[in-house]
């Protein structure tokens, strides 16, 4: 039951949100009593906190697929981007916005786990690009991993994104555009130009 809990919480949160969700709205949606969410989650914020690190451990799975499937470093750090777009529902709204609005503990704790996973993954991800020719090499890995951080973590900012204007969709693909050109070889300059071409075909 607890799993089941999880799972409806969770999917009920990134769809509906954060905030609007209730204890009420989970027990109808499972048929069950608010009882027996409770004796799970002693309040709602246990059980944001225990979605967000479920929903954290699930998108970290499905990076390590990605990264399993042996891409070249553009196309991986793009599959890895639209893997956690698609999984957190983020078409209008942002659920990380939300978290760290009403949520401001569990959100600086779900950081940590971040920051650890993005050093590892991105890291990793400019080591082979440089060593593929796709990434320069005069590129400093720990400046570009805090950049790259940092201008994520600033997406969630309404004031200078406010979400009525922007889409996270549309804030993910012009970062990653700034990103890659920012770092990119001739040669990825050459497979980022050509990538955008058959788009625009």
């Amino acid at each position: 039951m607890k799993e089941d809990i999880l799972d409806t919480a969770t999917d009920m949160f990134l769809t509906l949100g954060f905030k609007s969700v209730t204890m009420d709205d989970i027990a109808e949606k499972l048929s069950i009593s608010k009882k027996t969410i409770y004796s799970h989650f002693p309040n709602k914020g246990k059980l944001v906190e225990a979605c967000a690190i479920e929903l954290f451990n699930c998108i970290t799975a499905g990076i390590d697929e990605i990264i399993a499937e042996k891409h070249n470093p553009i196309d991986e750090l793009l599959k890895i981007h639209e893997f956690i777009l698609k999984r957190l529902k983020e078409e209008k709204a942002s659920p990380q916005f939300q978290l760290c609005k009403y949520y401001p503990k569990v959100d600086e704790a779900l950081k940590e786990l971040k920051v650890e996973r993005m050093k590892l993954s991105i890291g990793n991800n400019l080591k082979r690009g440089k060593e593929n020719g796709y990434y320069r090499q005069d590129i400093d890995n720990e400046i570009v991993l805090n950049f790259y951080f940092m201008t994520l973590e600033g997406i969630k900012d309404s004031e200078y994104f406010p979400m009525d204007k922007y889409t996270i969709p549309y804030l993910v693909s012009h970062f990653l555009d700034y990103h890659f050109r920012a770092i990119a070889s001739q040669k990825g300059l050459e497979y980022i130009n050509n990538l955008n071409h058959k788009c625009d075909s």
